[in-house]
């Protein structure tokens, strides 16, 4: 088969690994730089081009859409999508997954366990969106914000009351959130391919630090998971819409909660903390779906 990976660079670990493990497999493997693509958007006869040339007999495509180029990255692969070239996360999903006010209100809708979740425009509603989430301490998370940037621990209402003042005074648009003490700085990352778990993680935060995230000083290990946190987890990646995700959950005093649902999860982390080839079960879910429908039928 011949496989796009949609990524900024090669020197990526994900997208090197895709690309390894692709061609260990005997596929050909083209990395693209999706910001330089672009696109002949003519009825009929849909293209996407890149360095001057149409990409023409793509079986099947791959994308890493960093979170600041979802616009236009999303753009590329729905034109793949126009093309009927199979994705193994589709532009919908993506879209959906990268708003993360989007991704809680379409996962407690469905009945997935989640952190209690406030969200006000005003701030004369500050106390009452304090209320929501049963007071200090919580966490106020910047809805753009990525790896752990943007996310705020606040001991004390007071101190709450003056982040999201800040915050909203920036024009910027936040989460408040419960803080789950009792998960004491771990998380669990579960990557989900194809409707199963194949392998999942524990992130624990250094020390001091409620945040989890590897690139702060954390450290992963292989993790088992019970029945529960593996069936949250496939359905939050179900939800979305995604074949491929990493979903982070916490483990709390009423069982496991949603984090987040990462459309284009890393691999370098989970890889070295739990030696499962990963990148290796991506390829060989494209090799058993290619030449299939895009089917996003999700009405969120």
């Amino acid at each position: 088969m011949k496989i796009a990976i949609l990524s900024r660079s090669l020197s990526l670990y994900s997208t090197r690994r895709l690309k390894e493990a692709g061609e260990a497999r005997g596929h050909t493997m083209k990395v693209i730089d999706y910001l330089r693509c672009y696109m002949n958007i003519t009825s009929r006869n849909p293209q996407v081009i890149y360095q001057g040339e149409p990409l023409e007999g793509v079986d099947a495509v791959i994308p890493r859409i960093g979170a600041s180029n979802t616009f236009y990255g999303t753009a590329v692969v729905r034109q793949f999508e126009m093309m009927e070239v199979f994705v193994a996360n589709e532009s919908q999903a993506i879209s959906r997954s990268r708003d993360k006010l989007r991704c809680l209100q379409i996962l407690s809708k469905r009945g997935i366990g989640l952190p209690v979740t406030g969200f006000a425009h005003s701030t004369k509603d500050i106390e009452g969106l304090i209320d929501i989430v049963g007071g200090a301490p919580l966490v106020i998370k910047l809805l753009e914000g990525t790896q752990g940037i943007g996310v705020v621990l606040t001991e004390t209402n007071q101190a709450a009351t003056s982040v999201i003042e800040a915050f909203r005074g920036l024009n910027a648009n936040i989460l408040v959130q419960e803080f789950i003490a009792e998960a004491k700085g771990a998380d669990l990352r579960c990557f989900v391919i194809d409707g199963k778990v194949v392998t999942a993680m524990k992130r624990q935060g250094a020390p001091g630090e409620f945040r989890s995230n590897l690139h702060r000083g954390g450290n992963a290990d292989k993790v088992k998971l019970t029945a529960e946190e593996r069936s949250t987890a496939l359905k939050a990646a179900k939800a979305m819409g995604l074949r491929v995700a990493g979903v982070d959950l916490l483990r709390s005093k009423h069982g496991p909660v949603i984090m987040e649902v990462n459309s284009s999860p890393g691999l370098e982390g989970i890889e070295r903390a739990t030696g499962i080839d990963v990148a290796g079960k991506v390829i060989e879910y494209l090799e058993k779906n290619a030449g299939g429908k895009n089917k996003d039928r999700i009405k969120y």
